[in-house]
């Protein structure tokens, strides 16, 4: 694992040249993790309110004004509040003042209970007066809020872990070998939409197909299928029985990810094509019930559409265009007039690892000006740099950033901002 830069913590400053103060706060507690969540275990939290009134408050559970190990979060208005959860292990935020389809502006709040949980809950709550818990979520290793296509529409991406829990042990449990989610809100209604990102399911089956040895599948086609936990008496064994295992992992994930993206067909001839034939009833029947008590069983429908590609776009605010106007101008003055209805983004959880072998201190003190796309659900969408200081290692981080998107009127949309990151000496 790479070290984090000055033991984790980051400052923001999202700058448009001619508008001095449109964003410069602090990013508060944010770990540079790829599990990265708000609070974990007591440590880190989070504090912004919208226009609405409505406030998210997130960080560690206090008893008699003394912080515990726990976390917890709260969402407050006028004099009144609600709790949504506390003396739990873990609680993100992961969108605020988002559009998610449920009619109103929504908090996204991931839970973990306890460490050892292998799951979360997402727990959507409305943002207008009075705050109500909207949609609970369950059995996923995590949930992220994300305007794919850039369309307007959030999707809710997350895994099938909880199905796993006591299936094909060693497997069951295995966050890794979970199968993906793509989750929608249609008109209120909580939507399987996989079968509208073939695209991304396609690029998995095909790297998994190109892992295959040729004769680690034979071999385990003619095992058993099951691969009971046995001893091993040699080297030879132990490579062996990896083997079979990584072969076996690779073909459900492939019989996974077309069940997943609307083509069960597909999955049945894949998992007749690579699984032993005497085990093939067994194992679908395995499949199938494991698929009945995950997230499939909490979803309203499933989308049938195929995705031809883009159909359309939503409009993305540039923040860096409003600039250069002479003052007094008509473009100077539609400008000012447009920055007035849109408040840009604010950063929720922002963070940095230094690549394998790099030194802690890789970002100049002056800091490194990145130039962003955030969706309208406040996730990074690209990010580009002119800068040495912008490595592959920060370039990465960017894409779990997580930001209270800008806003119109409102209304959450996407939006292009410049953002300067440094070390928070």
């Amino acid at each position: 694992m790479g070290q984090r830069i000055s033991r984790a913590w980051l400052r923001w400053c999202a700058a448009a040249t001619a508008l001095p103060a449109l964003l410069c706060a602090a990013a508060g507690a944010c770990r540079a993790q790829s599990d990265a969540v708000v609070c974990r275990d007591g440590l880190g939290s989070f504090d912004a309110a919208l226009p609405t009134g409505v406030r998210v408050q997130v960080g560690a559970a206090r008893r008699e004004g003394f912080a515990r190990r726990e976390c917890e979060a709260m969402l407050l208005w006028d004099k009144d509040k609600v709790t949504v959860t506390a003396g739990v292990a873990q609680v993100d935020l992961d969108a605020f003042g988002i559009d998610a389809g449920l009619g109103a502006p929504v908090a996204a709040f991931q839970v973990r209970k306890a460490n050892s949980d292998c799951c979360m809950s997402l727990q959507l709550y409305s943002l207008r007066k009075p705050p109500k818990l909207l949609r609970t979520i369950t059995g996923g290793s995590f949930f992220r809020a994300a305007d794919t296509d850039l369309d307007g529409r959030v999707e809710i991406w997350t895994d099938d872990s909880g199905a796993l829990e006591g299936f094909e042990n060693p497997i069951g449990g295995r966050s890794d070998l979970a199968p993906t989610v793509v989750l929608r809100f249609e008109h209120g209604r909580l939507m399987e939409v996989g079968s509208e990102f073939r695209g991304y399911f396609d690029s998995q089956i095909a790297r998994l197909r190109a892992e295959f040895v040729p004769e680690d599948l034979r071999e385990f086609k003619s095992s058993s299928g099951r691969l009971p936990t046995t001893a091993h008496f040699s080297p030879e064994d132990l490579r062996r029985s990896e083997k079979l295992k990584r072969t076996k992992e690779r073909v459900l994930q492939i019989v996974w990810a077309y069940l997943y993206s609307g083509r069960e067909q597909d999955a049945w001839n894949a998992l007749g094509e690579f699984w032993p034939a005497a085990d093939l009833e067994r194992i679908r029947a395995a499949i199938m019930s494991a698929r009945a008590r995950g997230i499939r069983a909490q979803v309203d429908g499933v989308s049938t559409k195929i995705s031809a590609g883009a159909e359309r776009r939503a409009e993305i605010f540039d923040a860096r265009t409003i600039r250069g106007e002479q003052p007094g101008s008509k473009q100077a003055g539609v400008a000012a007039e447009r920055a007035a209805r849109i408040k840009l983004p604010a950063p929720i959880l922002i963070g940095h690892r230094a690549a394998e072998g790099q030194r802690e201190e890789t970002l100049a003190d002056s800091g490194v000006m990145l130039d962003l796309v955030i969706d309208s659900a406040g996730k990074v969408r690209s990010a580009e740099s002119a800068d040495p200081g912008f490595d592959a290692s920060l370039k990465e981080a960017t894409a779990s950033w997580k930001f209270i998107p800008a806003m119109r009127d409102g209304r959450a949309m996407a939006s292009r901002i410049y953002f300067i990151v440094s070390p928070k000496r």
